[in-house]
């Protein structure tokens, strides 16, 4: 056993660290997974009363989630385009390359968003709901989710106020869809055209193997700069504009621990 997780160790400790990100969001998935199965089956549930069926895996809410995520953020860019703060720049890759990269990167955000999701927004968001109702679980989370950020290369107030806000509005899609896999399609496809398609930062990281290189040329309040889109006050309308399309789209609350939290 502990030859076995010394193993382990050396090995991520001399993998490439995007890599090894990804490898340690996986296991810590796994054990979160394995935790909520092991409480589901003491309070006679399943995982998908945890946010996560799996007869509807990467079916159409997730697709949709995926899609709202590429169409705001590419209408976000193309603004700060047209603002003359940001340059799409150039493509960057070629061949096999581009079908490479993409499809790695798609992998590996689905990945991150299936553990960042299910963490803060899967049995402990229930188990929440459950003793101090939805909405001020929800915000309590969020909070959480924002403040992980904290050590994120070059991070700002504004870029931690706005992934608490993102981690918020995953609540919300949560609230209106039904189930997680909506916020999983939105996580994942946000942080793929950030990284993949455009090239800019992701939460302070530029990773290589992006298809354009996009480059922010205004002020960070504005852009984001180093941090990203997270640090742009541009995002903080964006998601006011995500909340109001979503009120409209979908009115009715589906997320439900039991009938007595319809209206509430």
């Amino acid at each position: 056993m502990w030859a076995k997780t010394a193993l382990l160790r050396k090995v991520l400790h001399n993998t490439d660290p995007a890599l090894r990100y990804v490898m340690d969001k996986f296991l810590k998935f796994a054990v979160i997974l394995l935790a909520s199965w092991i409480m589901a089956r003491i309070e006679s549930r399943t995982i998908a009363a945890y946010g996560l069926p799996w007869r509807t895996m990467f079916g159409r809410r997730f697709w949709k989630g995926a899609a709202m995520a590429f169409v705001g953020l590419t209408g976000f860019l193309t603004l700060a385009h047209f603002a003359k703060v940001f340059s799409f720049g150039g493509i960057a890759l070629r061949g096999n390359e581009i079908w490479k990269w993409g499809l790695l990167y798609s992998i590996g955000f689905i990945i991150v968003a299936l553990e960042e999701e299910f963490h803060y927004r899967g049995y402990l968001l229930y188990t929440l709901t459950r003793v101090i109702r939805f909405w001020p679980a929800a915000i309590a989370l969020s909070a959480g989710f924002g403040l992980s950020h904290l050590g994120n290369s070059g991070e700002t107030w504004l870029g931690i106020f706005n992934a608490s806000a993102g981690g918020l509005f995953f609540c919300f899609l949560l609230r209106r869809s039904g189930d997680l896999w909506m916020p999983i399609g939105f996580h994942a496809s946000w942080d793929w055209t950030q990284t993949y398609i455009y090239g800019v930062p992701d939460s302070g990281q530029v990773l290589p193997g992006h298809l354009f290189s996009g480059i922010f040329l205004g002020p960070q309040w504005f852009t984001g700069g180093t941090v990203g889109p997270e640090g742009s006050v541009l995002l903080t309308l964006l998601l006011i504009l995500f909340w109001l399309s979503v009120s409209a789209w979908m009115p009715e609350a589906r997320y439900l621990i039991n009938q007595s939290l319809i209206k509430r």
